[in-house]
């Protein structure tokens, strides 16, 4: 079946079931626990629930589940955990990427101002306190080790690579604490709070790692090749911000003189239309982009080596069919 949630075939119709009703009643989650007593906040914070997005963590979440008791209420929570914590990052990330569009809408520092949208992704970390604080200890410490490596993949990204570092390296650290960290924790939250053996948290925790690095690679790579606005945003927004992802790295590090063009036109932000055209024509001819999906790919079969060690399921079924999905969205 094809979740619209997630977008990919889950080929058991009970697991079918299971997952869109728990991932209906994660979505009832996040609306409760994104309401305030002051409106506005209510609005602000409803901005990026109702712009739509995957539900990928929290679909991680419920299959992970499945290794365990299966889907809780207490699974349910961390579905609305994860969710909530990625939708608070993006509020932070666009501020940061002074971004005017999230989701084909405007972001929300766009529609209000920074400190708004500031405040807001602050607002749903404390709601996720309050979620975590029911969940217990361990819950909160997940949190703890998540956030912080949230933190630093931000920072580093900042940053940049050090001297002499090579940038395709730091890039792929850099994927691993931004998204890897948050999509490992959903593999985390969904065997402890389904009560998983250690073994199978640790492979749902490493599995979640590497499906979380080739999905975002993946999200690149869509952001260069849609005609579309498949990805959520207008084609070829990272290069026109000047945001550095795998292809246009790999593009970078060449030495062809042919090439020249190209690596100076990726050596900056492109907000002028027809150099932003160039770029981006230039990038789609240009083996990076083969490269890049290669490496995709090489996190997916990463990931899917993880699934040897779960038990036989429809739910391992189905983490298999997302490796598939994660990379062939990219064309």
């Amino acid at each position: 079946m094809t979740d619209s949630a997630s977008g990919f075939f889950t080929p058991d119709s009970a697991l079918e079931a299971e997952l869109s009703a728990g991932l209906a009643d994660i979505e009832s989650g996040i609306r409760a626990a994104i309401a305030s007593d002051y409106s506005f906040v209510t609005e602000v914070s409803r901005h990026l629930v109702e712009a739509g997005g995957k539900r990928f963590r929290p679909l991680l979440v419920l299959l992970s589940s499945q290794f365990g008791s299966g889907i809780g209420a207490d699974v349910i929570k961390a579905g609305v955990v994860v969710e909530l914590t990625h939708l608070a990052t993006l509020y932070h990330d666009d501020v940061m990427d002074e971004a005017m569009l999230r989701r084909g809408a405007a972001s929300a520092n766009a529609r209000w101002d920074n400190s708004v949208a500031i405040l807001s992704g602050d607002f749903l970390f404390a709601r996720v306190s309050g979620i975590l604080a029911d969940l217990g200890p361990e819950a909160v410490r997940i949190q703890a080790v998540t956030f912080e490596r949230l933190c630093i993949g931000q920072i580093k990204e900042t940053v940049g690579p050090k001297p002499g570092e090579d940038a395709v390296t730091h890039h792929l650290e850099v994927l691993a604490d931004k998204t890897g960290s948050l999509i490992a924790a959903s593999g985390w939250y969904g065997g402890l709070m389904s009560g998983a053996s250690e073994s199978t948290i640790r492979t749902l925790t490493a599995f979640g790692e590497a499906i979380g690095i080739a999905f975002q690679l993946a999200d690149d790579l869509v952001d260069i090749t849609s005609e579309s606005e498949q990805s959520g945003k207008t084609p070829g927004t990272d290069l026109k911000e000047g945001v550095p992802t795998l292809a246009g790295l790999i593009a970078l590090r060449g030495t062809d003189p042919a090439d020249a063009r190209l690596r100076e036109l990726l050596s900056r932000p492109l907000p002028d239309p027809a150099e932003h055209a160039e770029a981006l024509a230039l990038l789609r001819a240009h083996s990076a982009l083969g490269e890049a999906r290669q490496q995709a790919r090489d996190w997916a079969d990463q990931a899917r080596a993880c699934l040897h060690e779960l038990p036989a399921n429809s739910a391992r079924d189905a983490l298999e069919v997302l490796c598939d999905y994660v990379v062939d969205r990219t064309g």
